[in-house]
Order: structure tokens, then sequence, then C-alpha cells
């Protein structure tokens, strides 16, 4: 199984990813592990692109892989059987976003491995970089661009699950529990 998790930053993609990666016994997979560098250093396009692929062709037989990064969909939709997103409301989203983020900047646990990168209250709250600031500023266009994603000509391959409240994701996970077995 092939599946790409998507939604909002905040929306609760690594906890569903890990959950479902764990439930198929296949590599998780986070876009933002690829991404972010030491130092909060991004990768250019190019890295970003060379590391997606590296990862997906190690874990060829079925991978969950959690992660908008919109310019890689032709990468990873390729060959996907998935795509679930996670599309709660924007207060939901953004109380996600603000739980975390006091979260990590409480435990200052290393967020990617081999990185350094942990929350500061400085790139938290006082810093065009904040995660909080990019879910007001990207939570409506990025569900724009996911709805254009799912009627695409070329993505008509993959089964989308569009997932609108925690209950649903309960019932959806249940569901794939359920499958898994029979």
């Amino acid at each position: 199984m092939k599946i790409n998790i998507i939604g909002c930053s905040g929306s609760g993609k690594s906890t569903l990813g890990r959950a479902l990666a764990s439930l198929y016994s296949v590599p998780y997979i986070e876009m933002d592990a690829l991404y972010w560098q030491k130092n909060w250093q991004p990768s250019t396009d190019e890295q970003l692109t060379e590391k997606l692929i590296h990862a997906l062709d190690s874990a060829a037989d079925g991978w969950v892989l959690d992660g908008n990064y919109t310019r890689t969909q032709p990468i990873k939709w390729q060959d996907i059987d998935m795509v679930v997103w996670l599309d709660y409301s924007f207060s939901r989203t953004l109380y996600q976003s603000i739980s975390r983020t006091f979260s990590r900047l409480i435990n200052q646990k290393e967020l990617w491995p081999n990185t350094g990168n942990v929350e500061s209250w400085k790139t938290a709250f006082f810093s065009r970089d904040s995660i909080i600031l990019w879910v007001l500023k990207t939570y409506h266009s990025g569900k724009a661009r996911r709805i254009i994603s799912m009627v695409d000509e070329q993505y008509q391959h993959i089964r989308f699950i569009r997932l609108t409240s925690p209950k649903e994701t309960a019932t959806f996970l249940q569901w794939m529990r359920k499958n898994i077995s029979e």
C-alpha cells in the first residue's frame, strides 16, 4: 500500500501517517524530514526531489508519506494507491497547530533526526517562518489546491479520501484495520 497523507500544517498528518505505516508494516516517510536540513536550512527543489525519489524507491513495496509539498506531486502520486486529506475546520487546525507548537517548545525535542532543529519562541511567534503564521496564510489557498488536485485528470488513478473531523479519521482507521485483517 502506498499512501500520502495531506492537509494543512497542524492537521494531524504525522499522527495518522505513523498509525497507517504501523498498520501496514511499511516505512513512514515525513516530507518535512526530507525538506529541512540542519539549522533550519531548507533543501533546494533538486535536493528535495532527490531525497524523495530515494525514499520512495527504498520502500518500493509500500510506504506512508505525510506532507503536501505540491511541487512533488508528480513524483509521489505517480504510483500511489491512496491520498488521505485531513480537511479539518480552520479553527480546529489552528488550535492543533498552536497546541503542537507549545508542546514542542516545552519538550525541546529534535524534530527530525540529525538536524538539531527544535522549536524556539522566536521562530514560533516572532518570525515570518512561524508555523502558526503559515497556517493563517495557507489554510484556504491550500484547501483550494487540494480540491483542484482531486479532480485533475492526471490523478484519476488515485483513491482520494477526504476526512473532515477527528471522528471521521477514527472511523477511517477502524475501517482500514478491518480491511487489512480480511
